[in-house]
């Protein structure tokens, strides 16, 4: 019952080894005790880390120019710890119009059961948060690149104007990953990703992760996460290391087969319009050019038929997957309205520019002709 555990001298793993552990022995009681309340000391417990998660942590937050993160076992999970772990009811938060359906149904949450208000104002308007700042507000929440209309936040706008009001700024990074853009050099307090996609890449995690400017934030955080419980399994956490190394090839293909896509739709006479940051036609294409080393591998785009359409093109394609989610190898299609958004009410869509026939494009790393070949017959 008791299996021996070989020591390694001399040498060292090139991987990351998975520690699949619940919890880690000690020889002194107080040394134990003083690692159940500090992030700092000796692995305790799974729910607090684990070396393999804490592996994890140490490289995103590097990537992102923090100095600490926690991860966890979803990216709703680390909204979740960030937003429930720093707000109290009565308190007041700004976010941008356009937001993940996820994320805006968990706002609706925050206004109904915990009387926490929240007012809306553009992702590139200082003044407009300026204006809806109050005595109660705590932060502003914003998107680095919006799901799924693909707006580019005004961050060293937006999080200079927060800092200045004393309010900490949140920013989701999960479409843009650390290879397009690190908010905390724009000055955000702190970065969330969901894992699942572009950090993980393959299809095959779900995990999140909370990256910190500040180690007091960090600290504060993180004693809420360890009791809140949205830790992940070590396991996901080592695939989503996997995934990472290969980051910066799949980000420069994912590019660069979304702008080829987007620009070939954009000239079809069944599409109305084509939402790509990359197009110059698109609202936020100047500010994407002086805040991003890409334009990003989603996009989405307007038939002239409707949701009728869309459906009809979505069950048409066969190379790309009908699918949710996004950042992984395969191009994966989807109607937000209804699966990704279908928590918002009419007018929280019509507020955030999704319409009946928008389908959003999550845009793999297959062979650019492969891809329009299909979008093309599909389309017929």
């Amino acid at each position: 019952m008791h299996v021996p555990h070989v020591p390694i001298e001399g040498s060292r793993p090139i991987a990351v080894p998975i520690y699949q552990t619940s919890g880690f022995s000690f020889d002194d009681p107080a040394t134990m005790a003083e690692s159940m309340g500090r992030p700092d000391k000796s692995f305790v417990y799974g729910r607090y880390s684990n070396p393999t998660v804490r592996s994890l942590e140490q490289a995103v937050a590097d990537l992102e120019g923090g100095v600490a993160a926690v991860a966890t076992g979803s990216g709703m999970g680390a909204i979740n710890t960030v937003l429930l772990g720093l707000l109290k009811p009565g308190d007041h938060l700004v976010a941008q119009n356009s937001l993940y359906g996820g994320t805006a149904a968990m706002l609706n949450e925050l206004i109904d059961r915990f009387g926490i208000e929240v007012t809306y104002v553009a992702e590139n308007d200082p003044a407009a948060l300026r204006a809806a700042v109050r005595p109660q507000t705590r932060l502003v929440y914003l998107e680095t690149i919006s799901n799924p209309m693909t707006l580019v936040a005004d961050l060293p706008g937006m999080c200079a104007a927060a800092r200045e009001l004393g309010i900490l700024s949140v920013v989701d990074n999960t479409f843009a990953s650390p290879l397009l853009c690190r908010p905390i050099e724009h000055g955000a307090d702190i970065v969330v990703h969901s894992s699942t996609k572009y950090l993980g890449g393959h299809s095959d995690i779900v995990g999140g992760i909370a990256v910190f400017a500040d180690t007091a934030l960090y600290e504060r955080v993180w004693h809420f996460a360890i009791e809140l419980g949205a830790s992940p399994d070590p396991f996901a956490a080592w695939l989503t290391l996997r995934g990472m190394q290969t980051l910066a090839l799949r980000m420069e293909r994912h590019c660069s087969n979304a702008l080829d896509l987007a620009t070939r739709l954009q000239r079809h006479p069944a599409v109305t319009a084509v939402h790509y940051p990359g197009l110059a036609s698109h609202p936020s294409h100047e500010l994407a050019g002086k805040l991003l080393a890409g334009s990003g591998g989603v996009f989405s785009f307007d038939l002239a038929g409707g949701r009728a359409a869309g459906e009809r093109f979505m069950s048409s394609v066969r190379l790309a997957l009908l699918a949710p989610s996004l950042g992984g190898v395969e191009t994966l299609v989807l109607h937000p309205a209804t699966t990704s958004h279908r928590a918002l009410s009419a007018e929280e869509l019509r507020r955030s520019g999704i319409g009946e026939g928008t389908v959003r494009v999550a845009v793999g790393i297959e062979h650019p002709d492969d891809l329009w070949a299909d979008f093309e017959q599909a389309l017929a």
